[in-house]
């Protein structure tokens, strides 16, 4: 079977027990990186006095899944086989999804362990009252697919959770400043680890005091969601409007993805 293991996201003290039995007994261990993986289970080897020496390990990442994905058979979970991002959860902005894909309709059986999760961990460390939130991942280092990202972010209903290296903090941090300088901002680094810290601020606020701060390690950004006034429209209030189809129309293809051509059609149709 395959089993998806989390792995600690900074202190070798968050992995479970179960977790530990699992690496223990896999005989095959897809990870993306095998020199950090194997760095990992020495760590925790040594730690906890167990033995991860005698395993086979091959790599699983955006760049070679495909490949790995074809040679693959039944017969291979015929073993014990387990998936490892670098750090934390398995398939939280880290591949392994297909290998789960793979499992269901191959009717393999495969189980998720519990574990370490930036997103979850900065979540609760935010002090935010919402229950709900959206996961933006990395966005793009530049261009109109990074504006169209932050923009989609700053317009969430919900609270919206991304990941942001050092070497670019600064640059988010300026652009939710000229785009929102009021909005409240959490930013979370090195969570578990030594240095681990936290800011809670206005956007304008954190941008001037990290011009001044020298930033290192990896963060997760939390934005407070867009304050709305009124209702939220569905399709029925926008179809009861007493508005100009082609109009009409717009609005419907905005909500739905839609072509306006396609819907402008289907509404002179009825």
């Amino acid at each position: 079977m395959l089993c998806l293991v989390p792995t600690p996201i900074g202190n070798l003290e968050d992995i479970s027990k179960r977790s530990l039995r699992i690496l223990e007994e896999a005989e095959l261990i897809f990870c993306v990186d095998t020199r950090v993986t194997k760095k990992l289970l020495n760590l925790l080897g040594e730690k906890n006095n167990l033995d991860f020496s005698n395993k086979e390990y091959k790599s699983f990442h955006s760049h070679n899944e495909n490949h790995i994905l074809q040679s693959l058979t039944k017969e291979t979970f015929s073993k014990n086989v387990v998936y490892v991002s670098d750090a934390g959860m398995p398939c939280v902005s880290d591949p392994g999804a297909s290998l789960v894909e793979f499992c269901i309709q191959n009717e393999i059986a495969y189980d998720v362990l519990p574990g370490a999760n930036a997103i979850l961990t900065a979540y609760a460390m935010s002090g935010f009252s919402h229950t709900t939130f959206s996961f933006y991942g990395f966005l793009d280092h530049k261009g109109v697919s990074r504006a169209s990202k932050l923009n989609d972010a700053l317009n969430d209903a919900k609270l919206a959770i991304l990941y942001e290296s050092p070497h670019r903090l600064l640059k988010l941090l300026e652009e939710l400043s000229i785009k929102d300088a009021n909005r409240t901002i959490f930013l979370a680094k090195e969570i578990s680890k030594l240095h681990q810290n936290s800011y809670k601020d206005t956007a304008l606020n954190l941008f001037e005091k990290f011009k001044d701060i020298n930033i290192k390690g990896e963060w997760v950004v939390i934005i407070e969601p867009k304050e709305t006034v009124g209702f939220n429209l569905d399709l029925d209030d926008i179809l009861s409007l007493d508005i100009a189809p082609k109009i009409k129309a717009k609005l419907i293809a905005k909500m739905t993805g839609e072509s306006i051509k396609d819907v402008y059609q289907k509404l002179l149709e009825n």
